[in-house]
């Protein structure tokens, strides 16, 4: 598929704007006082699917689309073109009302990531990037400070974790790996973030992420020059017929081998 840089351009644009509307849309519901709990995370949920599945499909007619809020359809897999979309990922801390929540939109060609953007809608910035190989730029819209993947990490990396769920292996990832204090938060794209604006150094995430968690996150880190893949090393590929991609590893390329090596040994593999 012939992919101009206007192409780039304009889908970027696309995608950013998308975001960035979609955040604003569901920070004003949240703003307005008028739900709460998990009748807010519904509302969130469905307003920004509406918009995102509106504007896409307005937009991009011949496109796949799979989403996180939306029934989804074998139809999507004979589309070389596929956007994959979470509307409000970190329900919860959105109906908290915490900040660790995110919006993703992502463009995957050919089931690999091309291009995406992850808005922060609570710490006002979107961040994007485009994947294509040999073409990668990353850059942020807002206050936020970008973190490439080639900066130099501290000794004892940063380890971002669920604050929910932390299995016992990941503890015993962060002694192996000689990590500072585990770093708690909601939604993958706001861990995943974290790396990117310089506030941690590794994300390791072992069951239960799905395409439309890691697709738009993924592509804006390796834009940025990280190292993304799965808990053995290998990489994702995305518009695959089941959703499900489970795991997620996120660091410099730098600590790579340490990072997986620390894997091998601290019983995420077993099971």
């Amino acid at each position: 598929m012939q992919f101009t840089d206007a192409d780039i351009r304009r889908d970027l644009d696309f995608a950013i704007q998308a975001a960035s509307q979609a955040g604003q849309r569901v920070l004003a519901l949240r703003k307005s006082g008028r739900w709460s709990g998990d009748t807010l995370a519904d509302i969130g949920d469905q307003a920004a699917d509406g918009l995102l599945q509106g504007l896409i499909r307005g937009r991009y007619p011949n496109d796949g689309i799979l989403s996180e809020e939306t029934a989804d359809s074998p139809e999507r897999l004979s589309k070389e073109r596929c956007w994959i979309v979470d509307p409000l990922d970190g329900t919860r801390e959105f109906s908290e009302l915490r900040e660790d929540w995110a919006v993703h939109v992502a463009l995957t060609i050919g089931g690999s990531c091309a291009l995406a953007a992850v808005a922060l809608p609570s710490l006002d910035s979107v961040l994007w990037g485009v994947a294509l190989p040999g073409r990668e730029q990353a850059g942020v819209v807002g206050k936020v400070q970008l973190a490439p993947g080639k900066v130099e990490g501290p000794s004892a990396p940063r380890i971002v974790v669920s604050r929910s769920h932390t299995p016992p292996w990941v503890e015993s990832f962060g002694r192996s790996i000689g990590a500072a204090p585990l770093i708690p938060c909601g939604s993958a794209g706001f861990k995943v973030a974290k790396l990117l604006i310089g506030d941690a150094d590794v994300y390791v995430h072992k069951k239960g992420l799905k395409e439309w968690d890691t697709c738009a996150p993924e592509t804006v880190a390796r834009a940025l020059g990280w190292w993304v893949g799965k808990l053995r090393g290998e990489e994702h590929r995305y518009n695959q017929p089941s959703p499900f991609n489970h795991e997620l590893v996120v660091c410099r390329p730098s600590m790579r081998e340490r990072v997986l090596a620390s894997i091998r040994t601290c019983g995420a593999l077993d099971g």
